[in-house]
């Protein structure tokens, strides 16, 4: 644009200075070797211009033909590289296609046609070839080809980051990124990794450090890194809460400020407050809380405030936290809990069918079956809890990148990221058919007794009654896969009477018998004296009927 400028400056400037001599008309005399030359301005000015064109027309040709094997070259050379950049690109696009067979074709072009000490794409387009081939080692090798190269060197930390991660080798991922993080700070996956690296290890102050100059660098949005710095300041809270008491305090105060939804550090700041005396304090950060998400922890971390409360303040205790979110199910499971310690079954009983009325879990089966064994002793009641408690949905946990754990941590073990854990159910498993003893006893399901019917004592010493039960349908039972049995319970008779034994047809597990048959001494299942049968009486076969008036039994073998 600007030459045509120039040259039409140049014509606008020659027009007026010849319309300027053309107004004023004149000679030009030249004497040379005796003679005289006279001519008209305007033919000496047109002379002069058609003269100097001539010139520069033929230092031009002239420059051409002198450069001309340069100025061929160059073409060829610029046509070569491009057709190389072409295959270069089509490899990548291949690759990134997950087209290996194309990639590796390309490559071949790029190789005849481009430079390949001058160009790193290549090398990168080689080993993408290798990973997607397969071919695990040869990737490898040529990443770390290119750490030699201070121009590729952060690219091959890159690659083999990724294959180490991708093969599972976390140590060696963290080490490639601290690696990168060093070599380029502003680089936001390895100052990331680097940052996993640093809390797996426990360098709170290292981590710290090292997230303000993300924040500087503003490779995290202030929000991210404030949520973030929240997390670090809880895990560093709570690990030093046994040895710096006092330091842990101001760290997680500073922490549940500045993330207040962050369960964790309201846990660990309640606590601190409530080691020196302040009851108050840490009572309103946990019902602050509380009120955003009801958690376990914090309701357990709220009723055991003071050592030296006795059950029934704690239970009220849990009663005016469950009042701050009623109809909750973890409200329901706090008053249960503390009801149970307090010995107030019913009240217990209550909250725990309440939370299966609104959200059945497993916590509320287990709970329930406790209950039961405080209340009534009824262990066929018990047993039908811990077999629905089997079946029943999971309770929420901590969860990170498909691994569940019992506590809450910063970061994730798996990919290191920080901030990863959640409170949420995970995912659901399919639990087995229960077929083994200790699973039969687990998940035994009754229905309420019927009434009991006399049988002849097994063991002269002690006589028994035996109470026959109807098997509990798969309806009653809401589970289909959970073998159908009955309980026995024993008591003394008021009539013995004496009864057929039918054929043996099966053989029981002793510890099955043992757990349903407490009352039985163990020394009764073996004879010291000779290898004896010897008959006990089993849940009736759904089979078998009375005849007569008369209940059957079965025999079984016991070895």
């Amino acid at each position: 644009m600007i030459r045509i400028l120039f040259f039409l400056l140049v014509v606008l400037l020659l027009g007026v200075g010849f319309a300027w001599l053309a107004d004023r008309p004149g000679d030009l005399v030249v004497t040379l070797a005796g003679m005289q030359y006279k001519v008209t301005l305007m033919v000496a000015a047109s002379a002069i211009v058609a003269i100097v064109a001539a010139v520069m027309l033929t230092w031009w040709i002239v420059k051409s033909l002198v450069t001309s094997p340069y100025a061929l070259r160059r073409h060829f050379r610029a046509r070569k590289r491009d057709r190389g950049y072409q295959s270069l690109s089509t490899g990548l696009i291949a690759a990134g296609a997950g087209d290996g067979e194309t990639a590796r074709r390309m490559i071949k072009q790029a190789e005849k046609l481009l430079n390949v000490d001058q160009e790193p794409l290549i090398k990168l387009l080689d080993a993408q070839s290798a990973m997607l081939e397969g071919r695990a080692e040869d990737a490898r090798a040529k990443f770390e080809a290119m750490l030699e190269d201070p121009e590729t060197k952060l690219l091959g930390l890159r690659g083999l980051y990724l294959e180490a991660q991708r093969l599972g080798a976390r140590d060696a991922s963290r080490h490639y990124a601290e690696e990168a993080a060093l070599l380029a700070p502003n680089v936001e996956w390895a100052a990331s990794a680097a940052l996993g690296q640093k809390t797996t290890r426990g360098d709170w102050d290292g981590a710290l450090l090292l997230l303000e100059k993300q924040k500087a660098t503003k490779q995290v949005d202030k929000e991210k890194a404030k949520r973030e710095r929240a997390v670090l300041l809880t895990a560093k809270a709570i690990e030093t809460f046994e040895s710096d008491p006092a330091g842990a305090k101001s760290t997680a105060i500073e922490a549940n400020k500045m993330a207040p939804d962050l369960i964790p550090a309201a846990i660990i700041a309640a606590k601190t407050l409530f080691s020196q005396g302040d009851l108050r304090k840490g009572s309103k950060v946990l019902e602050y809380s509380w009120k955003k998400q009801p958690h376990p922890e914090v309701a357990e971390t709220y009723v055991h405030a003071r050592l030296g409360d006795s059950v029934l303040d704690r239970l009220k205790r849990a009663r005016h936290l469950a009042s701050l979110y009623p109809h909750h199910p973890e409200s329901s499971l706090a008053i249960a809990q503390a009801a149970l310690a307090a010995g107030e079954l019913k009240e217990a009983r209550e909250a725990a069918e309440a939370v299966l009325r609104s959200a059945p879990r497993e916590s509320a089966y287990l709970l329930l079956a406790d209950i039961e064994e405080a209340q009534t002793g009824d262990q066929g009641r018990v047993r039908q809890w811990l077999s629905r408690a089997v079946k029943a949905p999971r309770d929420p946990a901590w969860t990170a990148d498909g691994y569940v754990s019992e506590r809450w941590a910063p970061a994730s073990p798996v990919t290191g990221r920080l901030d990863a854990f959640e409170w949420k159910v995970p995912v659901e498993q399919l639990g087995s058919v229960i077929d083994s003893g200790d699973d039969f006893d687990r998940a035994l399901a009754t229905e309420p007794a019927r009434p009991r019917e006399e049988v002849k004592p097994l063991i002269p010493a002690r006589p028994v009654v035996l109470e026959a039960e109807k098997p509990a349908s798969k309806e009653d039972r809401g589970d289909a896969d959970v073998v159908d049995a009955e309980i026995v319970q024993l008591e003394p008779p008021e009539k013995p009477t004496e009864r057929p034994v039918s054929k043996p047809t099966e053989t029981v597990n002793p510890k099955r018998i043992a757990s349903v048959l407490p009352a039985f001494p163990e020394k009764s299942l073996k004879s010291k004296e000779k290898d004896e049968e010897f008959v006990f009486p089993v849940p009736d076969d759904p089979g078998v009927r009375p005849e007569d008036g008369a209940e059957r039994n079965k025999k079984f073998r016991l070895f």
